[in-house]
């Protein structure tokens, strides 16, 4: 369904450290009107009564992987970014690790292109930097993409920049936000080969934490800003999975002042160790799931400020592929439709509020990466907005899963929270668990 004028109606919303009741108007992409109280003004305005539900900003996931081009059998953008819209999450930024790689303009564009025909919720991309591709980062209009993403551990489409120089070449001579997936390559090198001797391929996933370390964890991340310090590169690590590694970050400064920020995913915050004898490799990622001790320290993080943003790294593969012996076995799984309501579960068990959530999951990743417009309920935004049931329990199973892929870590979780709208660019696409037909999904722009 697709109006130019609607008004939502006794909603609880949350928004900028508050939870106020109120009324919010909608006309065309925008929010004309927040307010106490709100009259329709003509029988052309379409009211949705909340009915005391929450009224939260769509989320912002600032890491996902979805499989387009190249990866198709995966995922594909429309596909993941329509489960993304059933989850709350209305805008994303997607990962260059495809096939083939996003490492120049070209292959960037070819992806804008994708999306603006098939993606169902607002869109950016990461340039992806490599050893050998400085000029074509040098391109790069920092107005029109989201960030450059560098690999510093390899991972699932393998883009690893290894070469010291390389790197602090690249630190040096951009004015990118440089976000960073930080797993030091010969540690984990060492670690495997001491596991592969002893297990071969197929090596009992409960040492996936002691191949892929606290310690390998830790070098690559106090490495990586110890070269931002040294440039004033503008710095954000991806996917924080260790406490030890919460102590390199601050939360002293304001987050538009901060140079070097950190994110957290659902996964190390959800798991931990203890469940890799149930879910086996459905929980391999790369950084690994740790121990409940890490998870509590970056819960800790996360609540103190040291961590500034939750994220997906949606990264679906096929249950074919991931039920392969370890060796074999790709890290990565989908999220994105289950992330929002996941973290709403942890606000029931009184382990976060929900004004936190939004500021997480919403207005710092638009702060972060300087988003025009949008991760608030504010007058003259882009209406992204999301109503949540926090009293209508549901069960994940295989027959509500929207991801390509088929399956999600979190089949037999029961959560007590649905979405239960979602509009993108103040058009309902999502209503009542079914799919509007239209697409309402925009290139973000940011104010750089």
């Amino acid at each position: 369904m697709k109006t130019s004028t609607v008004l939502i109606k006794n909603a609880k919303i949350v928004n900028e450290g508050k939870i106020v009741e109120g009324d919010i108007l909608i006309e065309g992409e925008y929010i004309k009107e927040v307010a106490d109280s709100i009259s329709a003004k003509s029988s052309n305005v379409k009211v949705i009564d909340a009915e005391g539900n929450f009224v939260l900003p769509g989320a912002i996931d600032d890491q996902v992987h979805f499989r387009e081009p190249g990866l198709t059998h995966k995922a594909n953008i429309e596909t993941e970014s329509k489960a993304a819209i059933a989850g709350g999450i209305t805008s994303f930024i997607e990962m260059p690790n495809t096939v083939p790689q996003t490492t120049t303009i070209e292959k960037l564009e070819e992806k804008f292109a994708i999306a603006a025909e098939t993606s169902h919720a607002n869109y950016s991309f990461m340039f992806g930097g490599t050893n050998d591709n400085l000029e074509e980062i040098l391109k790069v209009d920092e107005k029109n993409v989201a960030a450059l993403k560098l690999f510093l551990g390899s991972s699932t489409g393998n883009m690893l920049v290894d070469d010291p120089k390389t790197l602090e070449k690249i630190f040096s001579s951009t004015n990118l936000l440089i976000a960073v997936h930080c797993e030091d390559e010969e540690t984990i090198k060492a670690n495997m080969a001491k596991y592969t001797e002893k297990y071969g391929d197929d090596i009992p996933i409960k040492f996936h934490p002691e191949i892929r370390s606290e310690e390998a964890c830790y070098l690559s991340s106090s490495k990586a800003i110890e070269l931002a310090k040294k440039t004033g590169a503008r710095l954000h690590i991806f996917h924080l999975s260790t406490a030890k590694e919460t102590e390199l970050f601050t939360n002293k400064i304001p987050l538009k002042e901060k140079k070097i920020t950190a994110e957290v995913c659902i996964h190390h915050l959800w798991f931990s160790d203890e469940d890799y004898d149930a879910k086996g490799t459905l929980i391999k990622w790369n950084p690994a799931v740790k121990s409940d001790k890490d998870r509590e320290g970056l819960w800790k993080a996360l609540l103190d400020g040291r961590i500034d943003v939750i994220a997906t790294d949606h990264a679906p593969h096929t249950l074919e592929e991931k039920k392969n012996v370890y060796t074999k076995a790709p890290s990565g799984g989908p999220l994105v439709q289950h992330a929002l309501v996941a973290m709403i579960e942890a606000y029931h068990k009184g382990k976060i509020s929900l004004e936190k959530i939004v500021e997480k999951m919403a207005h710092n990743p638009a702060i972060l990466f300087q988003i025009e417009k949008r991760g608030y309920i504010r007058e003259g935004y882009f209406a992204d907005l999301v109503i949540v049931d926090v009293n209508s329990p549901w069960s994940v199973k295989k027959e509500n899963i929207l991801y390509k892929c088929g399956w999600s870590p979190f089949e037999g979780t029961t959560f007590k929270s649905r979405i239960t709208h979602t509009f993108v660019n103040g058009s309902l696409v999502y209503n009542n668990f079914k799919f509007t037909n239209g697409k309402a999904a925009k290139r973000l722009t940011f104010d750089r």
